[in-house]
């Protein structure tokens, strides 16, 4: 019987480590002393320069501008260049997997390819120069930049490999999630936007015609409809001439929003500015209902079970709402909630109850967040909930709220009874780290607290609680 053929990554990774095998055994005993003492005395240098030439390109600075990501990023880089000088034919499968996990770290984030290639590339430069300081020009000179060369080239070989294969499925994910439309009823959710965007130019109107002071009035960006089409409209309907025609004119109806506001004067300016407004916003209401019909109902993105969006989508959306945040300056957060004693609801009362729990719980996130936050389906009992463009005291408020909700509404069975149910819920506010794991973690770290706290209770994520244990990281994107 043949066997099976190993998985393409892991055939790829096997072909890796036997090239570097091959290549520290040709380099022999005196090149492995030369670059063992160049592990010593030259990697914190190193690593210090690595970041020095990734920090002058613009698409990198931002990524790892981060207090948090310099202080993890210097020491680690450090550990990856003594690591690689010190290499011995033991630790290559080792060092193979450090490689894939790298890949997939520099996909989340978004890292370029080619910066990493040229810093390591700087790095064997400098490296080469330390070689001839201190091993001249001989054999083992020779066979150390030889080995050295192999050395980096593998490693980043084995990044790349994983860093694409991430990138290939986040691509086959946010490909599937412009598909999925983030809304169960098509025709629903044209309604509730249409309306929501008649409702603000109404209120807009009477705030005028009444005489009310309208200083403070809330712009169309960051009304109700403009968030849901910034955060969900815009990812659901894909970039295209329309969706970008909307920002422009939401941002032309807020500039004209202003100068009313700043016009003390002539009502006949007034009135011209509010009719440029209204004609601005039935292109809006116009183009919105062109992109509506070309939504199809699709259900491949959903939870059976509750009908809330399925976690695959969730790297997608985590790092869309960092992109904007960074973008904007703002922030948003995310809420981890775990029904508590789910066990014994399913021990006592059998997995229908479980069941009709879930879609409960389900059924409060979705009926008291916003319609632009995104309610999921974690797993088992647990839910994530990403409020977007939210400060850290309207992230605990929110959450407080949907704690309360849910311990006040007790689920109904099949029987008629009625059973109590409380949860957990662990709040983490994004921090500018890049890497979306990481506000998740922290979410899990704070939720696992709400449980050793007594459950039934909010608790907000900060830097001196301790990982959650057992924690499995966010199925990658």
């Amino acid at each position: 019987m043949p066997h099976a053929h190993p998985p393409p990554a892991d055939h790829d990774s096997h072909g890796l480590a036997a090239d570097w095998r091959r290549s520290l055994a040709d380099a022999g005993p005196e090149a492995a002393r030369v670059l063992a003492a160049l592990a010593a005395t030259d990697a914190p240098a190193m690593a210090v320069h690595f970041y020095q030439v990734m920090m002058d390109d613009t698409r990198a600075s931002r990524l790892l501008s981060h207090e948090q990501v310099r202080t993890r990023l210097q020491p680690a880089m450090q550990r990856w260049v003594a690591n690689l000088l010190r290499a011995t034919a033991g630790d290559v499968d080792d060092l193979i997997a450090a490689q894939r996990v790298i890949g997939d770290v520099h996909a989340r984030v978004g890292i370029p390819v080619d910066l990493v290639t040229r810093g390591t590339r700087v790095l064997k430069q400098r490296l080469f120069q330390s070689i001839a300081a201190q091993a001249g020009h001989g054999q083992a000179a020779h066979a150390a930049v030889a080995s050295l060369t192999a050395s980096f080239d593998i490693a980043l070989e084995g990044m790349t490999l994983a860093y694409s294969n991430a990138r290939e499925r986040s691509s086959r994910t946010d490909a599937a999630y412009r598909l999925f439309s983030l809304v169960q009823n098509v025709g629903t959710e044209r309604e509730r936007q249409r309306a929501l965007l008649l409702d603000w130019e109404n209120t807009l109107l009477y705030a005028l015609a009444s005489q009310c002071d309208p200083v403070g009035f809330q712009s169309l960006a960051g009304s109700e409809f403009g968030l849901w089409f910034t955060h969900k409209g815009i990812p659901s309907f894909g970039e295209s001439t329309e969706t970008r025609r909307i920002c422009d004119l939401v941002a032309d109806v807020d500039l004209a929003l202003q100068q009313i506001l700043r016009e003390e004067a002539d009502p006949r300016a007034r009135a011209a500015q509010l009719q440029d407004i209204r004609a601005r916003v039935s292109q809006i209401r116009n183009l919105l209902g062109m992109l509506f019909e070309r939504i199809g109902e699709l259900d491949a993105g959903c939870d059976a079970l509750t009908n809330l969006l399925n976690r695959r989508f969730l790297p997608t959306v985590l790092r869309r709402e960092i992109d904007l945040a960074a973008k904007s300056q703002g922030s948003f957060a995310v809420l981890l909630l775990d029904l508590d004693h789910f066990k014994a609801i399913n021990d006592e009362h059998g997995h229908e109850a479980g069941d009709r729990a879930l879609q409960h719980v389900a059924g409060v996130l979705g009926q008291f967040t916003r319609g632009s936050d995104y309610v999921f389906r974690y797993g088992g009992e647990e839910f994530v909930v990403v409020l977007v463009a939210v400060d850290e005291a309207q992230a605990l408020v929110i959450a407080d709220s949907l704690c309360r909700r849910v311990s006040e509404s007790p689920v109904t069975l099949a029987n008629g009874a009625k059973l109590d149910i409380t949860t957990s819920i662990g709040v983490a506010l994004h921090d500018g780290h890049p890497d979306y794991e990481r506000v998740m973690a922290r979410a899990d770290a704070a939720m696992y607290q709400a449980k050793k706290r007594g459950r039934n209770r909010v608790v907000l994520a900060d830097g001196s609680l301790p990982e959650a244990p057992g924690r499995i990281a966010l199925q990658r994107g």
